[in-house]
């Protein structure tokens, strides 16, 4: 893995074709903006990880993982 140091409104760029550049800091939270090839796909890991894990319970002829439901939030 590559750790790289950027401040706010520096970017990287992968492959010529990939920017990502730091766009805000606060506190824990980065906010990183992404310019890519239309083509390009673009997923959080989280979200990548549960199209996998579907995908391969279909190929198996299994059924997906459930997703989970957000919790109503009661007042």
């Amino acid at each position: 893995m590559l750790y790289l140091t950027r401040k706010i409104g520096e970017s990287v760029i992968i492959n010529d074709d990939i920017e990502v550049t730091v766009i805000d800091i606060r506190g824990k939270s980065i906010k990183l903006g992404f310019t890519f090839p239309a083509e390009a796909s673009v997923l959080r890991r989280e979200i990548y990880e549960r199209i996998q894990a579907e995908n391969e319970a279909r190929a198996n002829g299994t059924p997906p993982p459930e997703r989970r439901q957000a919790k109503a939030s009661s007042s």
